[in-house]
């Protein structure tokens, strides 16, 4: 069963989706918070699976919450439920699982629920493979299209050493040059083929011929020593998937 923890700032909001993740019998709510600070202070104390999320909180931002929540290893999957539609797409760009409105609806918490469930089966099931008949345009050209200041740039895929989320901001780290792109991690990876680029983290895809070294960390992480010298981490989330990869 996966733990679920619930920012919420309303009582009767919290206790009603309490109230239906429980009918579902998929999670189990660890705990629950009606600011910033203290689910911050919480949630890395319990490491929940998975956080309900309210974006207009009377003690600050759910979407300022979702960066702090992104740093944290593991990550616990974000499913934001607010009132407010106008916020889906900063919510995607920082890594939504899913984006419910409220009033809450029980079948689509389910779709919801059963979709996470679903997902964590095929991470644990083994790395993601992709059909064969689904060349990306990335595979087939060698390079990766991304636009930057209104101008469709190339970049040539074996180049680039990795992408990351810093500060707010995509970074492509080439061997020459640095470039800081709108599209969110996600999108990237989806044009990316899967045989040379890997998600290691909530915030970073390596191309793993740039890998120079793998270095153990705590809690049963790792640290990657790109041919530039960066350290990216590896989030336990995905140490299985390098490993299979890799073939250490």
């Amino acid at each position: 069963m996966m733990k679920a923890f619930i920012v919420e700032d309303e009582p009767l909001a919290r206790d009603e989706l309490k109230y239906l993740l429980k009918r579902s019998r998929q999670v189990d709510v660890v705990g629950e918070a009606e600011g910033i600070e203290d689910a911050m202070r919480d949630i890395s104390h319990l490491k929940p699976d998975l956080v309900f999320l309210d974006i207009e909180l009377a003690e600050g931002n759910g979407l300022q919450l979702a960066k702090q929540l992104a740093e944290l290893d593991p990550a616990p999957s974000l499913i934001f439920a607010t009132a407010y539609d106008e916020f889906a797409l900063q919510a995607f760009e920082l890594y939504a699982f899913d984006y419910l409105l409220k009033p809450y609806n029980e079948n689509r918490i389910r779709q919801t629920l059963d979709k996470l469930m679903k997902q964590r089966k095929n991470r644990e099931d083994g790395p993601r493979t992709a059909p064969p008949a689904s060349r990306t345009a990335v595979e087939q050209t060698g390079k990766l299209a991304v636009e930057i200041d209104d101008r469709i740039v190339l970049i040539d895929r074996d180049t680039i050493l990795f992408i990351g989320l810093i500060e707010g901001k995509t970074i492509i780290k080439t061997e020459e040059n640095e470039y800081k792109i709108g599209d969110p991690l996600i999108v990237l990876e989806r044009k990316l083929d899967n045989r040379s680029f890997l998600r290691v983290h909530r915030g970073f895809i390596v191309n793993v011929i740039h890998i120079s070294e793998i270095q153990p960390w705590f809690n049963s992480t790792y640290n990657l020593i790109m041919s530039d010298g960066s350290n990216i981490p590896v989030s336990r989330t995905y140490v299985k998937e390098l490993k299979q990869l890799i073939g250490f």
